[in-house]
């Protein structure tokens, strides 16, 4: 009796899902713990500042998004995510990073059509200059350097039915440490689905890509062959190799549960972990909207994680909703990075 009240489109829904969540789960399973999966293997990946979480409202839930929709930066968590959102959106947020790095994120996300959504997103992290050393001059050289991240995202998203949906996302990736440059390519893919009873499910895997190396001119050099020889060339123009390095991969699955109550909207977060430079680990928060108008926001990150800094996320945010086609957001958030400080973001959003 109850599989003739299953409708065929929703046996097909559940086993689309499926399937992609366990094409998912085989990579993450054969591509990140098969090697020395004791091992958190930190510091081995290059583009770190990938893994910075851009949304101030996602980072005040414990940076748990992959179930979140409602805003552009939604795709970095999931780029299935915003298939489900009524229009398009823009957002802009800047970070104070660790050790006074500037943080600048932009992202938007156009409806294309009532399935189709293009994703667009540019992530910039700077050093700020600082003084060349050496030890010969370890007061300085009299030069000045600077290191540089930036990422170019473009993606794509299908609402394939009216609760599932699938995303795409290709990235550039690019560091700079004064005049050396490593470049590298990432693939983003997600699913997002809402299940009929009110709960979310979404699942992610980031930065699946191409590894880079440094190369350029700071790695010239000048080479004496045989040092203990005489009158041969002691001066070769010569360049040091640098070992090719992956993205920082990471698998992401976590359940939302939106609630509305009167004029008070209520969302609690769990987001499971799987990165390929560390362990795994679980971040979870919630969210109260009072009147549509107020967030105030709360979270954990990174629960279990081997040797994690960081712990707790505060945030609060106001809409202001100029018609029933455009609103305007602002949110921020802290996160507590234990012995090395904190985080503050700010985001700012249009939706239309």
């Amino acid at each position: 009796m109850i599989y003739d009240r299953i409708t065929p489109g929703l046996v097909r829904n559940w086993s689309g899902l499926f399937s992609l969540w366990v094409i998912m789960y085989v990579l993450v399973v054969h591509l990140l713990a098969f090697p020395a999966a004791a091992q958190s293997k930190t510091g081995t990946t290059i583009g770190q500042f990938l893994l910075i979480e851009p949304s101030a409202r996602v980072a005040g839930m414990g940076n748990a998004g992959v179930s979140l929709l409602g805003e552009a930066s939604a795709a970095f968590y999931n780029p299935a995510s915003v298939g489900h959102m009524k229009g398009s959106d823009a957002q802009f947020t800047y970070g104070k990073w660790l050790a006074d790095i500037s943080y600048n994120f932009a992202a938007a996300s156009v409806r294309l059509g009532t399935n189709h959504t293009l994703l667009l997103s540019v992530t910039a992290l700077n050093s700020g200059e600082m003084d060349v050393r050496s030890v010969e001059q370890p007061e300085g050289t009299g030069e000045r350097f600077s290191v540089s991240d930036l990422a170019f995202g473009l993606g794509y998203t299908r609402r394939i039915t009216d609760r599932f949906s699938a995303g795409i996302q290709a990235s550039y990736v690019q560091e700079t440490i004064w005049h050396s440059t490593l470049n590298a390519f990432g693939l983003n893919i997600g699913v997002y689905y809402e299940l009929p009873f009110g709960a979310v499910l979404g699942a992610s895997l980031s930065n699946f890509g191409t590894q880079g190396r440094f190369d350029g001119r700071d790695l010239r050099v000048r080479y004496d062959q045989d040092p203990e020889r005489f009158g041969d060339n002691s001066s070769l123009p010569a360049a040091l190799y640098t070992e090719s390095y992956a993205l920082p991969i990471l698998f992401r699955v976590g359940v939302g549960w939106p609630l509305e109550i009167g004029v008070n909207d209520f969302n609690v977060v769990v987001d499971a972990f799987q990165p390929s430079d560390n362990t795994a680990s679980v971040s979870m928060g919630g969210e109260w909207v009072f009147f549509d108008i107020l967030s105030l926001r709360g979270g954990y990150q990174h629960l279990f994680q081997q040797d994690a800094e960081t712990g707790l996320t505060l945030g609060f945010g106001l809409k202001y909703t100029i018609s029933t086609l455009y609103e305007a957001r602002i949110d921020y958030a802290w996160n507590d990075y234990g012995r090395i400080g904190d985080v503050q973001r700010f985001t700012v959003g249009f939706g239309f």
